[in-house]
């Protein structure tokens, strides 16, 4: 009997200690997430800029997945084509929240989000493309700044699709990849540190030159067809 119950213990207590020593964590370190900086640049000029993303850390106990959510205002755009080149000659991954007009001007837009997906081992940066919108003219001109806001960033160990809490910091759900084929948990960071301040302006047009506009440019055509008429009758043959 005594050997009995002594061959029972050991079942239950074999499988007990191989499932703890299979299991893998899901969870973040706090002190490896106090290590975690965002630095946002805007660089070029004009109405085409690029978006540069960098995110700075200790060394990472795990492959890290990086999803950086960055809401955008109505004064600007992605195009959705150019991602898709680029994905595919750069690696670039980045899904849209939603469709993007890219014809419609500022105040007939609405804003979205662009998710920057990186992966670790590596430098995790990113370039990003966007362009400006025509903006509403206005009875003085001058330009119009658009603010672009902080991202927020989530993060999840490679392994897994579930993340433990770790206070602060809350578990959301968003896409596993760029693919948007499922969804995924993630752990977003509060109280990132974020260097750089994002801001640009565009220009607006003057609406009290529309008149002389619009008549300079009449002029300009109308002349402009009198030299080609003038060309065609004195070297055309009839």
């Amino acid at each position: 009997m005594l050997f009995l119950y002594f061959f029972l213990t050991v079942l239950c207590i074999i499988p007990h200690g191989a499932s703890q020593k299979g299991s893998v964590s899901c969870g973040l370190a706090s002190t490896w997430l106090e290590s975690v900086v965002l630095s946002i640049n805007i660089v070029k000029e004009g109405f085409h800029r690029e978006l540069v993303f960098e995110i700075r850390h200790d060394h990472a106990p795990c492959d890290v997945q990086v999803l950086l959510v960055q809401g955008l205002p109505s004064g600007v755009y992605i195009d959705q084509y150019q991602l898709a080149s680029l994905r595919e000659d750069t690696g670039l991954q980045v899904l849209l929240d939603s469709a993007v007009d890219v014809e419609d001007p500022a105040y007939a837009s609405s804003g979205f989000s662009a998710m920057v997906y990186l992966s670790s081992p590596g430098l995790l940066q990113a370039v990003v493309p966007f362009h400006g919108r025509y903006h509403r003219p206005s009875t003085s001109g001058g330009w119009e700044q658009v603010p672009i806001s902080s991202p927020r960033l989530l993060l999840r160990p490679e392994h897994c699709k579930t993340v433990t809490p770790t206070p602060p910091h809350k578990v959301v759900e968003a896409p596993c990849t760029v693919h948007n084929e499922s969804l995924c948990s993630w752990l977003e960071i509060e109280g990132l540190q974020v260097l750089g301040f994002v801001s640009l302006e565009f220009p607006v047009g003057d609406f009290t030159l529309a008149a002389p506009v619009c008549a300079g440019t009449a002029l300009v055509t109308m002349l402009c067809c009198a030299f080609l008429l003038r060309t065609i009758w004195k070297h055309g043959t009839f």
